[in-house]
């Protein structure tokens, strides 16, 4: 790997993400493209250090919106503190139960085989990056017919981080299906949910 690719792979992944697709899949397509093998820890290392990269820059970008929102007062930070910790634990435990899921069915016949390895099958990442878009273009279609139909919104709760953190969790192991584009859009299809809607699920995302 030279350091041409790894430049290449970095604006890959710094274009993908701020928006609500899979900057790891596009990351993915792009070393496949190269000849790079995505599923080896080399490659799977050089991913996480450009999510590292990108999490600093986005921390950078809307430090002073997540300032003037979450750390105005004490009640304010501890409010989103919570949230943000709740989600991020169920985040967590379902999608390692998940992944572990996923890594004994697909992978029955290779006891040490990982999730990573689903890298190097463009076949799986393509209908996922398919199926995100067509949530994204119906959770658009919803949302104008949300914002038609009310003219405040309402701040996240317990349930709604909940959910947050159950959506990303299914995300986890499948590459291709935006975590981001996946929370952004869930609130618009369940009615229980949409009122507190699509801006501030973005920022609890972002900052997950």
């Amino acid at each position: 790997m030279s350091i041409w690719q790894v430049i290449v792979l970095a604006a890959v992944q710094g274009l993908a993400e701020l928006l609500p697709v899979s900057s790891s899949a596009h990351v993915v397509i792009a070393e496949k493209l190269m000849g790079l093998d995505p599923p080896a820890p080399d490659m799977t290392l050089l991913l996480v250090m450009l999510h590292t990269g990108t999490m600093f820059a986005v921390i950078v970008y809307f430090w002073n919106r997540w300032r003037i929102t979450y750390f105005r007062s004490a009640a304010a930070f501890k409010h989103s503190a919570v949230l943000v910790i709740l989600a991020s634990a169920i985040t967590g435990l379902i999608g390692e139960v998940l992944i572990k899921l996923v890594e004994r069915v697909a992978f029955s016949r290779q006891p040490d085989a990982d999730v990573e390895q689903l890298f190097s099958h463009l076949e799986l990442i393509a209908p996922a990056l398919a199926l995100a878009g067509v949530l994204i273009l119906g959770a658009g279609i919803a949302e104008s017919r949300y914002l038609r139909q009310n003219s405040i919104t309402h701040e996240i709760g317990i349930k709604e981080a909940g959910l947050i953190g159950a959506v990303q969790a299914i995300c986890l192991p499948f590459r291709g299906f935006s975590r981001s584009g996946a929370t952004i859009s869930t609130a618009p299809y369940l009615p229980h949910f949409s009122r507190g809607f699509p801006d501030r699920m973005r920022r609890i995302s972002a900052s997950l």
